[in-house]
């Protein structure tokens, strides 16, 4: 395989990951909801609009907007998809398999000069030259939601509104996040130990994994987060207020 190729200003299409967003944010210095309204756009993953994220061009091209003369402006914190190319990846799962199979490719393009460097190296020893593998650990968890979801079809009918949304929050909006847990609505319902809940709210990867797990409740049914028996009960009598506050004209607490 291929050494890295030089930045191109050919038409781009980025799709981010949930460690990518994260280390974008955090680069660029906002929130994840900043830098998702600012820099990025919203598509449907699959019919059912499973949502995912691509990055914004350049405002009237079709280049990369952190693309400069001298390079990649980002190129330290740069998504997975800059760090696979030219080296494409694939993920699958067959029937009845209980893990999904990775595979590589090789994607050869005239703009790419990476082709006539003289270097010959392994998958294995291009990812880590290219920091993808360190990426990928962070993303794996992900994947394999994405993947199940798209193998399991019919099977788990179409997702609410609800469920997509949490998607979302839980993959993209990690700031987002971390607002929630901070919230009524998550420590009436969810057992967190004060060390862990601490430990999300200052560590953005391992808030990111946590929604991970979440998402494996909300959409296959995996209990990866304790419960409080009294969770239906509070969310009744919170719920109960809420109505009672409207009733009286006085904002919802």
């Amino acid at each position: 395989n291929t050494a890295s190729a030089t930045p191109t200003r050919e038409m781009i299409d980025i799709t981010l990951t949930p460690y990518d967003i994260v280390r974008l944010k955090n680069r660029l210095g906002l929130t994840s909801y900043g830098f998702l309204l600012k820099h990025t756009q919203r598509f449907d993953m699959d019919a059912h609009g499973m949502p995912g994220v691509k990055l914004n061009p350049k405002a009237g091209t079709s280049e990369c907007q952190f693309l400069n003369e001298e390079g990649c402006t980002v190129y330290e914190d740069r998504p997975t998809v800059c760090r696979y190319y030219a080296l494409g990846s694939a993920s699958m799962r067959k029937s009845g398999a209980a893990d999904e199979e990775e595979f590589y490719f090789v994607i050869k393009e005239s703009h790419c000069r990476g082709h006539d460097e003289p270097v010959v190296q392994t998958v294995g020893e291009y990812r880590r030259d290219q920091g993808v593998d360190r990426y990928d650990d962070f993303d794996r968890e992900w994947r394999q939601l994405v993947l199940k979801k798209r193998s399991c079809g019919p099977t788990i009918g179409r997702p609410s509104v609800r469920s997509l949304d949490l998607f979302y929050l839980c993959s993209y909006d990690v700031d987002g996040l971390r607002q929630f847990i901070k919230s009524h609505g998550f420590s009436d319902v969810f057992a967190i130990q004060p060390g862990l809940m601490d430990t999300l709210l200052e560590d953005d990867t391992e808030l990111m994994k946590f929604g991970f797990r979440m998402l494996k409740q909300v959409l296959f049914g995996e209990q990866t987060i304790a419960l409080k028996g009294d969770a239906p009960a509070k969310r009744i009598a919170r719920r109960k207020a809420q109505r009672e506050d409207w009733a009286r004209g006085q904002p919802a607490s």
